[in-house]
């Protein structure tokens, strides 16, 4: 069976995921960093089918990175790593101005680093791996200028820069980047709390990703809006 390693799968796009690969035979390791949370999440993806491992942990330890990495060994390799963990910056956002430094130097080490880091750790299993690919989540922000949304943008455009590179360095594997587009989050809710309009649930845009794994196209930037157009 192929393994995935998702970062961020106790809720929102990274369970919904999760639930969808599972339903498909994967076996997984899910990152999380509340352990009763992942263990919950986890305990729901298992009964979709696979081999679920819930490791508990903060993405920016390299030790915990190591973790993961191993525990998809054990389960005989990783075909994917989904770098879906992501922090903000400041919650709610708030204009460059106010931006605390701190506040981006955490977003950029979770959304960037750490999602380097962790497919560092993963590259020999993702080489050995028959399809090996890489999922980085990116955000419209990475690429529009929206008020507020600098900090959180500017991480997201450097992780797609490094997804890029990293698609051109590593030839066998896939490498895409993806905007899912405005769902329905826990992480919007905190950016934007007085935001209340509707949005589409996480699990809407899932197909989209799936379609990426089903068709492989070459690697590179893409939108699940897009993605989606074909299978509508």
């Amino acid at each position: 069976m192929p393994v995935a390693i998702i970062t961020g799968a106790s809720k929102g796009l990274g369970r919904a995921l999760a639930e969808a690969l599972a339903g498909r035979g994967w076996d997984l390791v899910l990152d999380a960093r509340t352990e009763g949370a992942l263990k919950e999440a986890a305990d729901a993806v298992a009964g979709q089918g696979g081999v679920v491992r819930a490791v508990a942990g903060n993405v920016t330890d390299a030790a915990h990175r190591a973790a993961l990495v191993a525990a998809a060994r054990g389960l005989g390799g990783c075909d994917l790593v989904v770098s879906n963990a992501s922090a903000l910056g400041a919650e709610p956002l708030v204009r460059l101005e106010a931006l605390p430094l701190e506040g981006l130097r955490r977003a950029l080490e979770v959304n960037v680093v750490a999602a380097l880091g962790l497919v560092q750790e993963a590259l020999p299993l993702l080489r050995a791996a028959p399809a090996g690919a890489v999922v980085t989540v990116s955000s419209d922000a990475a690429a529009e200028a929206y008020g507020t949304w600098g900090g959180y943008g500017a991480s997201k455009a450097a992780l797609d820069q490094l997804a890029a590179v990293l698609g051109v360095e590593e030839p066998g594997l896939r490498v895409w980047a993806v905007d899912p587009g405005d769902m329905a989050t826990d992480l919007y809710a905190a950016a934007v709390p007085d935001d209340d309009g509707e949005r589409p649930a996480p699990g809407s845009v899932v197909p989209g990703f799936l379609r990426l794994l089903d068709e492989r196209p070459a690697s590179g930037r893409y939108a699940a809006p897009a993605l989606l157009e074909g299978l509508r």
